[in-house]
C-alpha cells in the first residue's frame, strides 16, 4: 500500500509565516486576532501531525517522499527535519502561540502585533526542525529581530537588549565559523566550543549577563517576552552545536554557571516587588537548571533535563500567561502588597498555583518525575550538585506561594469593574491543566520518549 507523504514540518513552518503577511493586511485588530487564532491552530495541527509522522516507517516514508517532493526541494531534503529531540517541542511551541493568542483580551489587541506573533512562530519552528549547524546559527539570529521591532515601535529603550544579542549573534557565527572553516588544529581546539558556550550563556541569561532578560520584560509586551523566552532555545542550541564538540571541562563550566545562575534567580524571585521581574527571575532559575541536566552528559541527567526542558515550557508559560491575563485586568502588578484577586478570579488563582507546582516538580504534576531524574543523575556526578538543585527548587517554590498569597489573598478587593475570566482564557487555562495533570498522573510515555532522545544525545557525543 501506498502512503501520501504530506511535508508537515515545511506546512508548520510556511503556514505562519505567510499567514504573518495575511495579518498585517487586516486593520481590525479584533480580526486579526481571529485570523491568527486559526493560522495558529492550523500551525499546530501540522506540528502534532509532524510528530505522529515519526512513527512511519523508512520505506513507507521514502516511498511516499517520491510522489509529494515540492517543498522539499524548495528548503532541500534534509534542512527540515524531526527526531526524538525535537518531536515533542514542535506541537508545545506552537501551543504556546496558540494559547498566547487566544488568552489576549480585546482590551490588548492594539498593544500586541499578531503578525509579529507568526514570524516569530516560523522562525521558532524552523529552529526546532534544523540539525544543521549553520542553519540553525542563521535562524537564532533571525529570531532576535521580532522584539528588538517592537521595542523600537513602542519607541522603548533597546541598548541593552541590542547589545547583549549582538554579542550573541558575533559569539554564536565565530564559533561556529573556526568549527566549520578552521583547520584540523582549530577545530580540535576548545576555542570554537568556548565562543560557542559563550554564546549559548548569553541566550540564556546566565549570570552575570542576565540584565537583558529584565530589561526585555520591563520594556516589550509580556506575551512578546513570554514567547522569545520561554520555548528554551538557547537550551535546543547547546545540545545541537555545543553538546556534540565541547571538551568535558566547558561543559562542566556551563554546568557550573548554570547552577550558580539556578541559585541566585532564585533568591533574586523572593525578593523582587515587581511581577514581571518577580516571573523573570524565577524562570531564570528553573532554565538554568535544565542546562545543569544537559552538560551532565549522563543518560539519566540527560533524561531528566529533556523532561524538565517540557515542564518548565508548559508550566511556566501557563504561569505567565496567567501573570499577564492578571495584569489586563489591573496593570503592572506590584508584589509589594495585597491584591486579594480570588473572590474575583477563582480559576486564574487556581491555575497560577497549579502551573507554580509543576514548575517545581510538585507531586502530581507534569515536573514530579523530571526534577527527581534531574536531581539523581546531578547526585551521581557531585552530591553537592544535587544539593544545590534541591536548594533552588525550594527557594522557587517560596517565591512563588509569597507570590501567590500577595496578589490573591490578604485583603478584600473591591471594584466596580467585572473580572471574571472570559471564555478564551478558560479555553487556554483548562488546556495547561489538563496537560499539566495529566502529564503528572501519566508520565510514562513523555519519560520513555525523553530517554530515547538522551540515548541518542549520549551516543552522538561518544
Amino acid at each position: 500500500m501506498t502512503h501520501l507523504w504530506i511535508p508537515w514540518i515545511e506546512l508548520a513552518i510556511l503556514l505562519p509565516l505567510f499567514g504573518a503577511l495575511w495579518v498585517r493586511r487586516l486593520r481590525d485588530p479584533d480580526v486579526a486576532r481571529l485570523h491568527s487564532l486559526w493560522i495558529a491552530g492550523a500551525t499546530l495541527a501540522s506540528a502534532c501531525a509532524a510528530w505522529l509522522s515519526l512513527h512511519v516507517t523508512p520505506q513507507d516514508a521514502g516511498l511516499a517522499r517520491e510522489q509529494f517532493d515540492l517543498v522539499a526541494h524548495i528548503f532541500g531534503s534534509d534542512l527540515f527535519v524531526i527526531d526524538e529531540l525535537s518531536a515533542p517541542l514542535l506541537p508545545l511551541s506552537a501551543l504556546l502561540f496558540l494559547l498566547t493568542g487566544l488568552a489576549t483580551l480585546r482590551t490588548k489587541v492594539r498593544r500586541f502585533s499578531f503578525s509579529s506573533m507568526l514570524v516569530s512562530e516560523a522562525i521558532l519552528l524552523a529552529t526546532l526542525a534544523c540539525k544543521e549547524p549553520w542553519a540553525i546559527v542563521t535562524l537564532l539570529s533571525l529570531g532576535t529581530l521580532p522584539p528588538w521591532f517592537e521595542l523600537c515601535e513602542r519607541n522603548k529603550p533597546t541598548r541593552v537588549y541590542m547589545f547583549h544579542m549582538s554579542l550573541f549573534v558575533v559569539l554564536l557565527v565565530a564559533g561556529q565559523a573556526l568549527q566549520s572553516l578552521g583547520g584540523e588544529a582549530i577545530r580540535h581546539s576548545p576555542l570554537p566550543a568556548v565562543l560557542l558556550m559563550a554564546a549559548i550563556l548569553i541566550r540564556n541569561g546566565i549570570v552575570p549577563l542576565h540584565c537583558w532578560l529584565t530589561d526585555l520584560f520591563e520594556n516589550a509586551s509580556f506575551g512578546t517576552a513570554l514567547l522569545f523566552v520561554t520555548p528554551l532555545v538557547g537550551a535546543y542550541a547547546a545540545v545541537r552545536l555545543v553538546l556534540p564538540i565541547a571538551p568535558d571541562w566547558v561543559l562542566r563550566s556551563i554546568a557550573l554557571l548554570s547552577l550558580v545562575t539556578a541559585v541566585y534567580a532564585a533568591c533574586m524571585a523572593l525578593v523582587q516587588q515587581d511581577a514581571r521581574r518577580f516571573f523573570c527571575y524565577l524562570f531564570l532559575s528553573h532554565s538554568s537548571l535544565v542546562l545543569v541536566g544537559l552538560e551532565v552528559a549522563t543518560t539519566i541527567g540527560l533524561t531528566g533535563a529533556l523532561c524538565v526542558w517540557i515542564s518548565v515550557v508548559l508550566s511556566l508559560a501557563g504561569f505567565g500567561l496567567t501573570l499577564r491575563s492578571i495584569e489586563a485586568r489591573t496593570g503592572r502588578l506590584s508584589l509589594a502588597k495585597f491584591h486579594g484577586l480570588y473572590e474575583h478570579t477563582p480559576l486564574l488563582a487556581i491555575l497560577f498555583l497549579l502551573t507554580g507546582l509543576g514548575s517545581i516538580g510538585f507531586p502530581g504534576t507534569i515536573g514530579f518525575v523530571g526534577a527527581e531524574l534531574l536531581i539523581e543523575g546531578a547526585v551521581q556526578i557531585n552530591p553537592l550538585v544535587g544539593t544545590a538543585i534541591v536548594i533552588a527548587g525550594a527557594l522557587d517554590g517560596l517565591a512563588m506561594l509569597h507570590a501567590y498569597f500577595r496578589v490573591f489573598t490578604g485583603v478584600r478587593h473591591v471594584t466596580s469593574i467585572d473580572l471574571r475570566i472570559r471564555w478564551p482564557e478558560e479555553i487556554a487555562m483548562l488546556i495547561l491543566i489538563a496537560l499539566i495533570i495529566g502529564g503528572g498522573l501519566y508520565p510514562q510515555p513523555g519519560v520513555s520518549s525523553r530517554y530515547h532522545a538522551a540515548v541518542r544525545l549520549v551516543e552522538q557525543r561518544r
